[in-house]
């Protein structure tokens, strides 16, 4: 699994000119699948996230996780993570994971984050969606299962 996570003071997703999910502070996470994973890789990468330490703590230093800091998390799936340009001119998708994998593992991913006691909201799978968000720092990472 492949994720960019990014701190945010707010983030919306829409799917069909309609919010599908609306967080304010917290973390928007894009959400790859890959045709390797499993259960246990949404799991991992679930708490991995959770409790990454990228929000201030009083001395202004990244020291506190999601978990301590509060906030909520959007979770939007993003199947275009796994595109390869290595090679060519058009991304190859042969890496992302088949729709009905896909959606079970995001859906794993997003239970388990929702057991940790963060408030989740998502995006609409397999739908186009916009997703509009005010970055805060910026801080965005990259965060692969092994």
């Amino acid at each position: 699994m492949k994720a960019v996570v990014q701190r945010v003071t707010q983030s919306t997703v829409s799917a069909n000119g309609a919010p599908t999910g609306t967080i304010g502070p917290g973390l928007l996470v894009l959400l790859g699948v890959d045709v390797s994973d499993t259960e246990k890789e949404a799991i991992w990468l679930a708490d991995k996230i959770v409790h990454l330490r990228i929000f201030e703590d009083g001395n202004g230093k990244m020291n506190r996780s999601l978990a301590e800091a509060g906030g909520g998390m959007l979770v939007v799936s993003q199947f275009t993570l796994l595109g390869d340009c290595r090679k060519g001119r058009r991304p190859s998708f042969v890496r992302a994971a088949q729709p009905g994998q896909a959606e079970e593992l995001y859906t794993c991913f997003v239970e388990q984050v929702s057991r940790s006691g963060i408030h989740v909201e998502t995006g609409q799978f397999r739908t186009r969606m916009q997703v509009a968000l005010v970055n805060d720092g910026p801080v965005t990472l990259i965060v692969e299962t092994p």
